[in-house]
């Protein structure tokens, strides 16, 4: 039995009532964190040149593009909807290597559900088998050792959905998967300081639809291209493909892997900013006597290349930037990438004294992405603080007053009503009772 094989039995064949509780509240986490930064994204050109052309293309109607309603055939309603997501880098990550698996199953899920009339339930199982059998990638490959974007895992997000909401049977989904895995480059890691990012995102969408709906049609592939030589796996940076089958359904993905976003940009850099407000606030500081900031564990080589960012892309991925702001102001948020912030003079003044620690990593720290700072003061004072995991990631936990303060500041961009934004964000919660026409509706 093929690697793919196995993985399509138990991913298509679990059901909700076999999932934790916790993975299911996760889901719907998932939900709301995705279309809150896909509101920002309606504001991003990228996601409005692509929307342009699939709304030109056109097809049958199946899948909303949201806060719109216009309906395109759905593997081009799911890219427009994770580009959207994607663009304004608020979404989520897997912390191993920060692939952004939400956005591309929850755009992939919500298209297929429309054409489907899948329920709530179904919905949620399906995310939570998606980034299972996403996340189970990113024990098994290093694609970004290669310089390939963390896409290539994420897009087998969409085709677990997929094959789920599509009821493809147990030999359909294994081919499912093995086309995917032949459907992505992955993407170049070194676009993701750029707009280019998005255009991954949209991209993993669409092929893995693509994908489900040619095995459903019949097409057949080597079901063995996970495992064999010179198939995914090896090509990818991985030894064998064992991790992708050991003990499945043991633990899940969702719970102690996913995070949220609770500030925007790099989420490699969100530990490092939490670390650099809480000893900024711990000192009390005046920005005015800092003497200079040492960042420990900077997890990206080439810290200074976005010094003073002018734009959304550069801020993102600036963790000058971050720590700076950080110090100035006691915690990053989401104001920080508006241009008022990027040109305050204190905000300013403080990134040329950020620098590089010459040690690696602090001494307890578990995490790939953990980070300290140390504020050093004019008058030899000095404040320091460590952070491991972010906040709102599975090892820390995930609260919904971090996500339902995430989804009241961001849904706005959309343009929808405060009234309707609070009855959406009830309706995610209670998802099992609801479907996603009903919440599309609310969110038009």
């Amino acid at each position: 039995m093929s690697v793919a094989r196995e993985l399509a039995a138990f991913l298509t064949g679990v059901s909700y009532d076999d999932l934790p509780p916790l993975a299911i509240e996760r889901a719907k986490m998932i939900i709301a964190s995705t279309l809150a930064s896909a509101a920002v994204g309606t504001k991003i050109d990228s996601a409005a040149i692509i929307k342009g052309l699939e709304v030109q293309r056109g097809g049958t109607a199946e899948g909303s593009i949201w806060f719109d309603g216009t309906k395109l055939p759905v593997a081009g309603a799911a890219r427009v909807n994770a580009m959207l997501s994607d663009a304004a880098a608020s979404d989520d990550s897997d912390l191993r290597t920060i692939a952004h698996i939400g956005t591309i199953e929850t755009s992939t899920a919500f298209a297929l559900a429309e054409k489907t009339g899948a329920s709530g339930k179904d919905v949620l199982a399906a995310l939570v088998a998606g980034y299972e059998g996403a996340g189970r990638m990113n024990d098994a490959i290093r694609p970004g050792a290669l310089g390939f974007h963390g896409t290539a895992i994420a897009i087998f997000s969409g085709a677990v959905v997929g094959s789920r909401l599509l009821g493809l049977t147990e030999e359909e989904a294994e081919h499912a998967i093995a086309i995917t895995s032949t459907s992505t480059g992955g993407g170049l890691a070194i676009s993701t300081n750029t707009i280019a990012r998005e255009y991954h995102a949209g991209n993993s969408a669409m092929l893995s639809l693509n994908a489900v709906m040619a095995a459903k049609a019949g097409y057949r592939v080597e079901a063995e291209l996970l495992e064999t030589d010179g198939g995914f796996v090896k090509t990818f940076g991985g030894r064998n493909a064992d991790p992708l089958l050991k003990d499945l359904g043991v633990e899940w993905d969702i719970n102690t892997d996913m995070a949220l976003k609770l500030m925007p940009g790099a989420h490699p850099y969100h530990s490092i900013a939490e670390a650099a407000a809480n000893a900024a606030m711990e000192g009390n500081v005046n920005p005015a006597e800092v003497e200079r900031i040492l960042v420990t564990d900077n997890p990206f080589p080439g810290m200074a290349s976005k010094l003073h960012p002018g734009d959304l892309a550069d801020a993102i991925h600036s963790l000058i930037y971050f720590v700076a702001a950080a110090v100035a102001d006691r915690r990053f948020s989401w104001e920080h990438v508006s241009p008022e912030k990027m040109s305050d003079p204190t905000i300013r003044h403080l990134q040329t004294l950020v620098e590089p620690s010459a040690q690696h990593r602090m001494p307890g720290m578990n995490w790939k992405w953990a980070g300290t700072v140390t504020i050093f003061m004019k008058d030899g004072r000095q404040y320091e603080s460590s952070v491991d995991a972010p906040r709102g990631s599975g090892p820390r936990g995930i609260d919904w007053a971090d996500v339902d303060y995430k989804y009241r500041t961001l849904m706005p961009e959309s343009g929808v009503s405060t009234a309707r934004i609070e009855r959406s964000l009830e309706l995610i919660k209670n998802f099992e009772s609801a479907t996603v026409p009903q919440l599309l509706e609310l969110l038009r």
